[in-house]
């Protein structure tokens, strides 16, 4: 009820004619397709929930956070890849996703996962810019940029991948200096966008990282409880994430720039599955459950389960359709109040 009240009313207003999102494989809606990197989805069993039942590289069974946001603000069903083949002019002014799943604040991500940066998601944003004042119009792009809603899922893979699994960074690093560099990086991607025109952010959370089902096989012990090192890194950086969005807000002259919660979200689910009609939360439903997710998560892959909607997370990086559907409402609630 929340969306659809929510999408009627901003129709009408018009206050956000479009949704770029920009960061990792949380807002991806196929960026990663063409790529040469072990990072993509754009295969069965990926997309079994999606619209034609067809895998379009989402890091999921069906739509993601892009695709649900925009459609509850009322902007469109799916928000398209910016570098989908098939993208057309008509789909400009509506908004497009530059995000790139694996990708992160600290550029040695994106090089590790060979997919795209950060300052390169940027880059394809000041073609777009472009693209759109020819379709609409210099006024009307500035326009455009002015009145959309950016959002912006990052620090995810940086923690998760880089820091936890991989020797480089916890040498250089220890947790409190590491996640105030992802928070200076987070800081800067935002100013870059206010000083292309953006005025409308939405900065999300990480997730609980340590509750992935592929985090708990590697770091959760034989009993696959969730890992404390990765929650309380993740938990760090969401609260220095926050104040520095708080900051932000008030050096940046009107730019509203909004946390968007989605670690206590997913972590209620992951909790109380049962209260939202979940069943298997430490699992996923892609595989055994333990470890697959993106090429070890394919049509070939034996025991993928056929009752998702049961399942909390997809693969074992990735939240299903459904828990992400769960967990949208407030937060269209909160953009909403922010932005109107």
């Amino acid at each position: 009820m929340c969306c659809i009240k929510a999408s009627g009313e901003l129709q009408e207003n018009e206050e956000i004619p479009a949704l770029m999102a920009f960061g990792d494989s949380i807002l991806d809606t196929g960026n990663n397709n063409d790529l040469i990197s072990v990072l993509k989805c754009n295969f069965p069993p990926y997309g079994m929930d999606f619209i034609g039942g067809k895998p379009t590289g989402r890091f999921c069974d069906g739509k993601v956070l892009t695709d649900l946001i925009a459609e509850g603000l009322g902007i469109k069903e799916t928000v398209p890849a910016y570098l989908d083949p098939n993208l057309q002019s008509k789909d400009l002014p509506t908004g497009v996703c530059f995000a790139s799943g694996g990708s992160g604040l600290d550029t040695l991500t994106s090089s590790l996962t060979s997919v795209i940066s950060m300052s390169d998601q940027l880059k394809n944003f000041k073609e777009y810019i472009g693209k759109l004042k020819g379709v609409v119009g210099e006024e009307g792009a500035n326009k455009t940029i002015s009145n959309s809603l950016f959002l912006l899922s990052a620090g995810n893979n940086d923690i998760a991948i880089i820091y936890l699994d991989t020797p480089s960074r916890a040498f250089q690093y220890d947790v409190p200096t590491y996640t105030s560099l992802l928070v200076s990086w987070t800081s800067t991607f935002i100013k870059d966008l206010y000083g292309l025109g953006v005025r409308k952010i939405g900065v999300l959370s990480t997730l609980p990282l340590g509750c992935l089902p592929i985090i708990r096989t590697l770091h959760g012990g034989p009993m696959r409880f969730c890992g404390d090192n990765a929650n309380r890194a993740a938990q760090l950086f969401n609260s220095k994430l926050l104040a520095e969005v708080n900051s932000l807000n008030s050096s940046l002259p009107q730019a509203k720039i909004v946390y968007v919660d989605v670690y206590n979200p997913l972590l209620d689910l992951i909790k109380n599955p049962v209260k939202s009609g979940f069943r298997v939360p430490q699992r996923s439903c892609c595989g055994t459950g333990l470890f697959e997710a993106v090429i070890l998560c394919n049509q070939l892959t034996p025991f993928t389960c056929d009752n998702v909607s049961e399942f909390v997370f997809w693969d074992s990086a990735h939240p299903s359709e459904r828990a992400y559907r769960t967990m949208t409402p407030p937060i269209l609630q909160d953009l909403k109040k922010s932005f109107s």
